[in-house]
């Protein structure tokens, strides 16, 4: 079975929405679209963590897709990720598109959760998640989701769509791989590890003879 992979840009208090532009999704009156502008340099390996989808499938919400679709295939030839994102094959998770302009696209049909989980059974490349954040969260809750690249930015927006919400399944994570870049981005990978084993800390009361020790300390002291 083939792998579902998620790769997504956060701040630090959790929120992915509109890392690229003012314009990318202003969603509840977010104002500040284009938060990670100023952050990108060399150590940053977009490939490395799926965000270019070289050799995968791109499985992308309607509003990632549209934002991808309106920018990607008039970059020019020569720019390597325009050129893996427009030849990837794109499936695509919507409730209102009947049409898809983008070369090498394709509408999930039904159930999303069902359609993804029919896609990892098939044969071929690993598949790719790129932002698509309510997708994220339907696909998480499923437990489909096999990895996690999450790259961490130094800033905190206070508000806005966040990666998971109250509807996340809870679940244990296992960090795997981690980078810093040159001015502070986080470069995470996680995978899943099970539960969540609860537990609890040996208790911090004092016993009766601490209680003894501190009482004959207060007496020599007064």
């Amino acid at each position: 079975m083939r792998k579902l992979i998620a790769s997504t840009f956060v701040s630090l208090d959790g929120v992915m929405q509109a890392p690229g532009g003012p314009q990318e999704d202003a969603t509840g009156g977010f104002r500040l679209g284009g938060w990670m502008f100023g952050y990108a340099d060399d150590s940053m390996d977009m490939s490395a963590a799926g965000f270019d989808g070289k050799d995968r499938e791109l499985v992308l919400g309607r509003r990632t897709y549209q934002i991808f679709e309106a920018y990607w295939p008039y970059q020019p030839e020569d720019n390597p990720i325009a050129k893996s994102l427009n030849a990837a094959r794109k499936h695509v998770a919507s409730r209102t598109l009947t049409t898809l302009g983008w070369t090498n696209s394709t509408l999930l049909q039904g159930d999303v959760v069902r359609a993804v989980a029919a896609l990892k059974a098939q044969p071929g490349p690993d598949l790719q998640l790129i932002g698509s954040g309510e997708l994220i969260q339907s696909l998480q809750a499923a437990s489909l989701i096999d990895v996690y690249n999450v790259w961490t930015f130094p800033v905190v927006l206070g508000r806005g769509k966040r990666l998971f919400s109250e509807t996340a399944r809870p679940s244990a994570l296992r960090l795997v791989r981690s980078q810093l870049s040159t001015i502070g981005v986080v470069m995470s990978t996680y995978v899943p590890d099970g539960e969540i084993q609860p537990g609890s800390f040996p208790s911090a009361e004092p016993s009766e003879l601490e209680l003894a020790r501190r009482s004959q300390m207060m007496n020599e002291i007064w």
